[in-house]
């Protein structure tokens, strides 16, 4: 199975078989500021009432890490404050029966918790904040 993880500004295709994963790909993505889509006049739609984003802060934040699939939250193994190294596990996130470690991307120092245990999350939520 191959799945795409991003990460701060690097993405990565990773393929999963057999319980090996296997780096494919690698690329750098751009940090622009997402940007909406241009208003849809009301003639050619029918009126929708809009969802309120409740997790809008949370993606705006550049140093957060996000969930690279859906699953739920098994572990959380830092809190704010906390120093962190370059690989140090973070977060355990199961989906599909394995526990996937989450794991820093770089030193750093925790500055935002956003899950908590037994959570469950979809791809791209966002997990935790550093500094």
């Amino acid at each position: 199975m191959k799945y795409i993880v991003r990460i701060n500004d690097k993405e990565y295709e990773v393929e999963v078989e057999r319980g090996q994963a296997n780096l494919l790909n690698t690329r750098e993505i751009s940090s622009a500021p997402f940007q909406a889509p241009a208003p849809i006049s009301p003639k050619s739609e029918p009126s929708v009432p809009e969802k309120q984003e409740v997790k809008a802060a949370v993606f705006s934040d550049p140093a957060a890490i996000s969930a690279p699939m859906p699953g739920t939250i098994l572990e959380i193994k830092v809190s704010v404050g906390n120093s962190v190294k370059k690989g140090d596990v973070m977060v355990v996130l199961e989906a599909m029966k394995m526990e996937n470690e989450i794991t820093a991307p770089s030193d750093g120092v925790i500055k935002q918790v956003y899950v908590t245990k037994g959570a469950s999350v979809a791809t791209g939520d966002a997990l935790i904040s550093m500094q």
